[in-house]
Protein backbone atom coordinates (compact mmCIF):
# COMPACT_ATOMS: atom_id res chain seq x y z
CA UNK A 1 0.00 0.00 0.00
CA UNK A 2 1.39 3.63 -1.38
CA UNK A 3 1.81 5.91 1.55
CA UNK A 4 0.39 9.36 1.40
CA UNK A 5 2.84 11.83 0.86
CA UNK A 6 2.47 14.21 3.67
CA UNK A 7 4.46 17.22 1.54
CA UNK A 8 1.96 17.72 -1.22
CA UNK A 9 -0.73 20.24 -0.13
CA UNK A 10 -4.18 19.58 -0.66
CA UNK A 11 -5.53 21.04 -4.04
CA UNK A 12 -7.02 24.21 -2.53
CA UNK A 13 -9.98 24.80 -5.32
CA UNK A 14 -11.31 21.39 -5.28
CA UNK A 15 -14.53 21.63 -5.44
CA UNK A 16 -16.42 18.43 -6.14
CA UNK A 17 -18.90 18.32 -8.57
CA UNK A 18 -20.15 16.71 -12.21
CA UNK A 19 -17.24 18.21 -13.83
CA UNK A 20 -19.95 20.21 -16.38
CA UNK A 21 -16.93 22.15 -18.74
CA UNK A 22 -15.35 18.47 -19.23
CA UNK A 23 -18.87 16.92 -20.22
CA UNK A 24 -19.10 20.37 -22.69
CA UNK A 25 -15.53 19.95 -24.20
CA UNK A 26 -16.20 16.13 -24.74
CA UNK A 27 -19.38 17.32 -26.60
CA UNK A 28 -17.65 19.53 -28.74
CA UNK A 29 -15.17 16.55 -29.64
CA UNK A 30 -17.70 14.38 -30.45
CA UNK A 31 -19.20 17.48 -32.64
CA UNK A 32 -15.47 17.87 -34.40
CA UNK A 33 -15.17 13.99 -35.01
CA UNK A 34 -18.68 13.89 -36.54
CA UNK A 35 -20.17 17.11 -37.52
CA UNK A 36 -18.54 18.85 -40.74
CA UNK A 37 -19.50 22.28 -39.99
CA UNK A 38 -17.87 21.60 -36.25
CA UNK A 39 -14.94 20.47 -37.72
CA UNK A 40 -14.26 23.05 -39.98
CA UNK A 41 -14.20 25.59 -37.00
CA UNK A 42 -11.15 27.70 -36.07
CA UNK A 43 -10.30 29.58 -33.14
CA UNK A 44 -10.99 32.61 -35.24
CA UNK A 45 -14.01 31.46 -37.10
CA UNK A 46 -15.71 31.02 -33.54
CA UNK A 47 -14.93 34.46 -32.22
CA UNK A 48 -18.07 36.42 -34.00
CA UNK A 49 -20.22 33.44 -31.88
CA UNK A 50 -18.10 33.92 -28.49
CA UNK A 51 -19.16 37.72 -28.86
CA UNK A 52 -22.73 36.82 -29.94
CA UNK A 53 -23.31 34.71 -26.84
CA UNK A 54 -21.56 37.28 -24.52
CA UNK A 55 -24.05 39.74 -25.26
CA UNK A 56 -27.05 37.11 -25.25
CA UNK A 57 -25.94 36.54 -21.76
CA UNK A 58 -25.91 39.93 -20.75
CA UNK A 59 -29.28 40.85 -22.55
CA UNK A 60 -30.64 37.64 -20.32
CA UNK A 61 -29.16 39.12 -17.06
CA UNK A 62 -30.44 42.45 -17.70
CA UNK A 63 -33.58 41.67 -18.62
CA UNK A 64 -34.23 39.12 -15.65
CA UNK A 65 -35.17 36.14 -17.25
CA UNK A 66 -33.52 33.16 -15.65
CA UNK A 67 -35.56 30.57 -18.24
CA UNK A 68 -33.33 32.63 -21.28
CA UNK A 69 -30.46 33.18 -18.97
CA UNK A 70 -29.72 28.87 -18.25
CA UNK A 71 -29.93 28.76 -22.32
CA UNK A 72 -27.73 31.69 -22.93
CA UNK A 73 -24.84 30.65 -20.27
CA UNK A 74 -25.63 26.39 -21.78
CA UNK A 75 -24.53 29.08 -25.42
CA UNK A 76 -21.47 30.44 -24.15
CA UNK A 77 -20.14 27.49 -22.14
CA UNK A 78 -20.41 25.67 -25.33
CA UNK A 79 -18.06 28.35 -27.27
CA UNK A 80 -15.74 28.63 -24.40
CA UNK A 81 -15.60 24.56 -24.45
CA UNK A 82 -15.44 24.76 -28.45
CA UNK A 83 -12.00 27.16 -27.95
CA UNK A 84 -10.47 24.49 -25.55
CA UNK A 85 -10.88 22.12 -27.80
CA UNK A 86 -10.12 24.26 -30.91
CA UNK A 87 -6.23 24.72 -28.22
CA UNK A 88 -6.06 21.27 -27.59
CA UNK A 89 -5.81 19.94 -31.06
CA UNK A 90 -2.64 21.75 -31.74
CA UNK A 91 -1.42 20.72 -28.32
CA UNK A 92 -1.15 24.04 -26.70
CA UNK A 93 -3.49 23.75 -23.81
CA UNK A 94 -6.18 21.42 -22.31
CA UNK A 95 -9.00 21.85 -19.61
CA UNK A 96 -6.41 20.81 -16.98
CA UNK A 97 -4.38 23.60 -17.87
CA UNK A 98 -6.95 26.10 -18.09
CA UNK A 99 -8.15 25.31 -15.10
CA UNK A 100 -4.92 25.40 -12.92
CA UNK A 101 -4.12 28.74 -14.59
CA UNK A 102 -7.16 29.81 -13.03
CA UNK A 103 -6.41 28.38 -9.64
CA UNK A 104 -3.59 29.61 -9.02
CA UNK A 105 -4.24 33.07 -10.62
CA UNK A 106 -7.17 33.10 -7.75
CA UNK A 107 -5.08 31.45 -5.00
CA UNK A 108 -2.66 34.92 -5.44
CA UNK A 109 -5.76 37.36 -5.59
CA UNK A 110 -6.56 35.61 -3.00
CA UNK A 111 -3.92 35.70 -0.23
CA UNK A 112 -6.43 36.47 2.91
CA UNK A 113 -8.58 33.10 1.83
CA UNK A 114 -5.15 30.72 1.12
CA UNK A 115 -2.97 32.29 3.29
CA UNK A 116 -2.01 34.16 6.53
CA UNK A 117 -2.17 37.45 5.17
CA UNK A 118 -4.93 40.28 5.05
CA UNK A 119 -6.91 41.13 2.26
CA UNK A 120 -5.17 42.94 -0.30
CA UNK A 121 -6.60 45.44 -3.26
CA UNK A 122 -7.05 43.29 -6.43
CA UNK A 123 -5.15 45.57 -9.09
CA UNK A 124 -2.31 45.81 -6.71
CA UNK A 125 -2.40 42.30 -6.69
CA UNK A 126 -2.57 41.90 -10.60
CA UNK A 127 -0.22 44.33 -11.19
CA UNK A 128 2.64 42.11 -8.86
CA UNK A 129 1.82 39.27 -10.98
CA UNK A 130 2.82 41.50 -14.33
CA UNK A 131 6.84 41.65 -14.98
CA UNK A 132 8.51 44.16 -13.41
CA UNK A 133 9.37 45.26 -17.34
CA UNK A 134 5.73 45.86 -17.69
CA UNK A 135 3.64 49.10 -17.63
CA UNK A 136 0.78 48.89 -15.06
CA UNK A 137 -1.78 49.33 -18.39
CA UNK A 138 -0.03 46.82 -20.64
CA UNK A 139 -1.90 43.68 -21.40
CA UNK A 140 -4.91 45.12 -21.45
CA UNK A 141 -7.54 43.69 -24.26
CA UNK A 142 -7.36 45.49 -27.28
CA UNK A 143 -11.06 44.43 -28.44
CA UNK A 144 -12.98 46.05 -25.26
CA UNK A 145 -15.59 48.57 -26.01
CA UNK A 146 -13.87 52.67 -25.49
CA UNK A 147 -16.33 53.00 -22.20
CA UNK A 148 -15.12 49.79 -20.38
CA UNK A 149 -11.64 50.12 -21.75
CA UNK A 150 -11.94 53.84 -20.00
CA UNK A 151 -13.36 51.81 -16.99
CA UNK A 152 -10.47 49.13 -17.03
CA UNK A 153 -7.89 52.21 -17.74
CA UNK A 154 -8.67 53.99 -14.47
CA UNK A 155 -9.14 50.80 -11.98
CA UNK A 156 -5.44 49.88 -13.28
CA UNK A 157 -3.54 53.14 -11.99
CA UNK A 158 -5.90 53.43 -8.93
CA UNK A 159 -4.09 50.49 -8.25
CA UNK A 160 -1.30 52.09 -8.25
CA UNK A 161 -2.13 55.02 -6.06
CA UNK A 162 -3.32 57.54 -9.18
CA UNK A 163 -6.69 58.34 -8.20
CA UNK A 164 -9.11 61.21 -6.44
CA UNK A 165 -9.34 60.43 -2.81
CA UNK A 166 -13.34 60.29 -3.60
CA UNK A 167 -16.00 61.09 -6.02
CA UNK A 168 -15.93 64.71 -5.10
CA UNK A 169 -12.95 65.35 -7.15
CA UNK A 170 -13.98 63.26 -10.27
CA UNK A 171 -17.35 65.52 -10.16
CA UNK A 172 -15.18 68.41 -10.20
CA UNK A 173 -13.13 67.22 -13.04
CA UNK A 174 -16.26 66.87 -15.00
CA UNK A 175 -17.02 70.35 -14.59
CA UNK A 176 -14.05 71.42 -15.75
CA UNK A 177 -14.45 69.22 -18.67
CA UNK A 178 -17.75 70.54 -19.57
CA UNK A 179 -16.71 74.13 -19.32
CA UNK A 180 -13.76 73.26 -21.50
CA UNK A 181 -16.24 71.91 -23.83
CA UNK A 182 -18.14 74.77 -23.99
CA UNK A 183 -15.62 76.47 -24.66
CA UNK A 184 -14.47 74.49 -27.47
CA UNK A 185 -18.20 74.80 -29.04
CA UNK A 186 -18.22 78.58 -28.73
CA UNK A 187 -14.66 79.14 -30.31
CA UNK A 188 -16.13 76.90 -33.42
CA UNK A 189 -13.14 74.88 -32.96
CA UNK A 190 -14.31 71.39 -34.19
CA UNK A 191 -10.89 69.60 -33.61
CA UNK A 192 -10.86 70.85 -29.98
CA UNK A 193 -14.93 70.08 -29.20
CA UNK A 194 -13.82 66.65 -30.05
CA UNK A 195 -10.61 66.20 -28.08
CA UNK A 196 -12.81 67.82 -25.17
CA UNK A 197 -15.92 65.67 -25.44
CA UNK A 198 -13.71 62.78 -25.63
CA UNK A 199 -12.15 64.59 -22.01
CA UNK A 200 -15.55 65.05 -20.29
CA UNK A 201 -16.99 60.97 -21.79
CA UNK A 202 -13.22 60.16 -19.70
CA UNK A 203 -14.08 62.01 -16.97
CA UNK A 204 -17.63 61.27 -16.20
CA UNK A 205 -16.90 57.69 -16.55
CA UNK A 206 -14.23 57.93 -13.52
CA UNK A 207 -16.87 59.81 -11.34
CA UNK A 208 -19.46 56.99 -12.16
CA UNK A 209 -16.27 54.00 -10.92
CA UNK A 210 -15.49 56.63 -8.10
CA UNK A 211 -19.35 56.51 -7.43
CA UNK A 212 -19.38 52.48 -7.21
CA UNK A 213 -21.21 51.62 -10.24
CA UNK A 214 -19.94 50.42 -13.71
CA UNK A 215 -20.23 52.86 -16.66
CA UNK A 216 -21.75 50.15 -19.06
CA UNK A 217 -24.33 49.10 -16.40
CA UNK A 218 -25.75 52.54 -15.38
CA UNK A 219 -25.69 53.62 -19.00
CA UNK A 220 -27.33 50.60 -19.77
CA UNK A 221 -30.27 51.24 -17.78
CA UNK A 222 -30.30 55.48 -18.80
CA UNK A 223 -31.01 53.63 -22.08
CA UNK A 224 -34.00 51.51 -21.01
CA UNK A 225 -35.33 54.20 -18.93
CA UNK A 226 -34.88 56.40 -21.89
CA UNK A 227 -36.66 53.78 -24.29
CA UNK A 228 -39.55 52.93 -21.83
CA UNK A 229 -40.26 56.83 -21.84
CA UNK A 230 -40.12 57.62 -25.52
CA UNK A 231 -42.54 54.85 -26.33
CA UNK A 232 -44.75 56.10 -23.84
CA UNK A 233 -44.61 59.61 -25.59
CA UNK A 234 -45.44 57.76 -28.92
CA UNK A 235 -48.32 56.05 -27.33
CA UNK A 236 -49.78 59.49 -25.71
CA UNK A 237 -48.95 60.99 -29.18
CA UNK A 238 -51.01 58.39 -30.98
CA UNK A 239 -53.58 58.85 -27.96
CA UNK A 240 -53.96 61.97 -28.96
CA UNK A 241 -54.18 62.33 -32.35
CA UNK A 242 -50.51 63.66 -33.08
CA UNK A 243 -48.05 62.82 -35.46
CA UNK A 244 -44.67 63.12 -33.33
CA UNK A 245 -42.72 64.30 -37.04
CA UNK A 246 -45.06 66.86 -37.35
CA UNK A 247 -45.22 68.21 -33.88
CA UNK A 248 -43.23 70.76 -32.62
CA UNK A 249 -40.69 70.20 -29.38
CA UNK A 250 -42.59 72.24 -26.80
CA UNK A 251 -45.44 69.61 -27.75
CA UNK A 252 -43.38 67.08 -27.56
CA UNK A 253 -41.46 68.27 -24.18
CA UNK A 254 -44.87 68.54 -23.04
CA UNK A 255 -45.74 64.55 -23.75
CA UNK A 256 -42.30 63.51 -22.00
CA UNK A 257 -43.27 65.56 -18.99
CA UNK A 258 -46.26 63.42 -18.63
CA UNK A 259 -43.81 60.10 -19.50
CA UNK A 260 -42.25 60.88 -16.29
CA UNK A 261 -45.39 61.82 -14.34
CA UNK A 262 -47.41 58.61 -15.19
Amino acid sequence: MTRPNKDIKPNPLHFPGPGMLERAVQLVRFLRKNCPWDREQTAESLIPHLLEETHEVVDAIREGSDKDLEGELGDLLLNVAFQIVVAEESDSLDTESVYRHLEKKMVQRHPQLFGNVEHQDWERLKKLERAETEGVLAGMASGLDPLTASYRIQERVAGVGFDWENHLGARDKVAEELDEVTQAAEAGDSAGLEEELGDLLFAAVNLTRLAGSHPTTVLARANMKFRSRFEHLEKLARDDGLIIEESSLEVLNTLWEKTKSS
